[in-house]
């Protein structure tokens, strides 16, 4: 054979393994989670929406090159309902260590109760990624030598795959350098060799670094187990808590699932400072009140339920009286009782059945509702709680509810509610953030309630509106206006209820002037019991 040449299909035979190797390359994921284009279209949405997540990632760039995948990652676990990863063979070594952190978060036993509330939600999911922030800036600071190693083995894989590629690209000049009978130049032949030999150490050298990158992360998996368990629980107890703060707002799931991202973070971030995250335990536990009253609301009994009696009105007979009329044998027995007015009754006194017109609550924002009470609620927070489970009250029934804040004669106030279309919860926010200062009147926003029952007389011939006043004071009203109020009270049959808030005794004494205004008048003084005003949402 010519020393100056060398036969094409030697070589070829010699570089097979290679040039297999560069026309189909393996391939490297860069994510772990299994996506369709609509799972990373929400991620790539929610992520141009929140400078929240844009910053966090920021952050995590300082300390690891590829955050941005492990933040999709972990964002696309807690939306998916039911996350698939990729076997981590097929995964580009630089992001094994996301591969093992979205394992062990998926394998955490809170991580299923957390995706109960963020599958499908693209809003929870991202909360649930920045909840867990903390976790994953310690993590990557703790795993920095896996991830210098799987950087270290992913650029050695990149470069066998270049030297796999060079291999191909080498024979190629040599078929093209090649004479009719398959000889090639040798100093074409020598480049093959090369070619193949440095592909050989490049794949010798990626060897190395995957089993050095494989230790590492061998040794760091108990700590990233622990890390994502942590991880998994701030993430879940951060959902829950939002979603209990939405709840005892009355902002229901539905609702929130609907909203505009920005609108659903302002809301959240609202809720979470300031006074209304301080309020909406008191406002939860006056809703939940309010719920259970209505549900023991009994039909047709009038007034206000104060206990069982005997009598013969069947439209207030007991269960359990009704019950025996099920048995034939105690037929006659029930007859009997029956005939002689022994029948047990539900008892009620002192109020009309419920309205049908407005709810109006006149809240009082003078500076003295701004005082401490017992367990650090302030008289402000209870009234406040006490109108809103009102405002549900008048929901429920299908009734007008009207907000009037008021203070001194100057200052007031009205927030409208409709009851033929749903409350906004910015709106609902307004009224309770609203706060006048100032002396106390009561003239006017009592004539502002009257006023606009009479409205609604004359519009929807509706009467027996319920006007609830909250205060913690007592003043003085005209003989004037009282009389006009007495008027305008007898002709639109609506009742007044009182709610005096920590006052001393002579505002609420016989005589008084909230005793005579009011039809019905409650005195709470330890404002961390809303039960002194439930029987309230039983009459209204």
């Amino acid at each position: 054979m010519d020393e100056e040449t060398e036969r094409l299909d030697a070589l070829t035979q010699q570089a097979g393994r290679w040039l297999a190797l560069s026309a189909s390359p393996a391939e490297r994921h860069t994510t772990a989670v299994v996506a369709g284009p609509y799972d990373r279209v929400a991620w790539r949405d929610v992520y141009a929406r929140s400078a929240a997540l844009r910053e966090l990632a920021a952050q995590l760039l300082t300390r690891h090159a590829h955050a941005p995948d492990l933040l999709a990652d972990v964002f696309l676990c807690a939306y998916q309902a039911a996350p698939r990863l990729r076997d981590s063979t097929v995964m580009a070594p630089s992001r094994l260590l996301h591969h093992q952190v979205v394992t062990a978060l998926t394998q955490s036993p809170g991580f299923a109760a957390l995706r109960r509330d963020t599958a499908g939600d693209a809003y929870a999911a991202a909360m649930a990624v920045l909840a867990q922030a903390s976790a994953l800036r310690g993590l990557l600071e703790r795993s920095r030598e896996v991830r210098e190693r799987t950087g270290r083995a992913d650029r050695a894989r990149q470069e066998a795959e270049a030297a796999a590629a060079a291999v191909g690209e080498t024979l190629r000049q040599a078929a093209e350098k090649a004479d009719g009978q398959g000889q090639v130049p040798a100093p074409v032949a020598a480049a093959v060799r090369r070619a193949v030999g440095a592909a050989e150490a490049a794949e010798d050298e990626a060897r190395r670094e995957d089993g050095a990158a494989a230790q590492a992360m061998a040794a760091a998996v108990p700590g990233i187990r622990s890390a994502a368990r942590n991880a998994a629980s701030a993430a879940a107890e951060a959902v829950r808590q939002e979603a209990a703060l939405m709840r005892a707002w009355g902002v229901d799931a539905g609702e929130t699932e609907r909203m505009p991202f920005e609108e659903r973070a302002r809301l959240a971030e609202r809720l979470r400072s300031g006074r209304l995250a301080r309020w909406a335990e008191l406002i939860g536990r006056f809703r939940q009140m309010a719920a259970g009253e209505r549900a023991r609301k009994v039909e047709h009994a009038t007034g206000e339920l104060v206990g069982v009696t005997l009598g013969d009105d069947l439209s207030r007979v007991i269960p359990s009286e009704l019950a025996v009329v099920g048995v034939p044998e105690l037929r006659a027995v029930f007859a009997a009782r029956y005939a002689a007015g022994e029948l047990m009754l539900y008892d009620s006194r002192g109020e009309q059945g419920t309205g049908r017109g407005a709810v109006i609550a006149c809240v009082d924002t003078s500076h003295s509702m701004y005082a401490e009470g017992p367990g650090g609620v302030t008289r402000e927070a209870w009234s406040k709680a006490c109108a809103l489970a009102l405002l549900d009250q008048a929901r429920h029934a299908g009734r007008d509810f009207v907000g009037i804040l008021f203070s001194a004669a100057d200052k007031l106030q009205v927030f409208r509610f409709p009851g033929d279309r749903p409350a906004r919860v910015t709106d609902v926010l307004d009224f309770a953030e609203t706060f006048l200062g100032g002396g106390t009147d009561f003239q006017r926003p009592l004539g502002t309630a009257a006023k606009i029952l009479e409205e609604e007389f004359d519009d929807a011939s509706r009467a027996r509106g319920d006007i609830v006043l909250i205060t913690d004071d007592a003043c003085e009203v005209s003989e004037t206006w009282t009389r006009l109020w007495n008027e305008i009270k007898r002709r639109l049959d609506f009742r007044l209820f009182g709610i005096a808030i920590a006052t001393p005794g002579t505002a609420t004494a016989s005589g008084s002037v909230l005793e005579s205004l009011c039809d019905n008048l409650r005195t709470v003084d330890d404002l961390t019991d809303v039960h002194t005003t439930a029987d309230l949402f039983r009459v209204i």
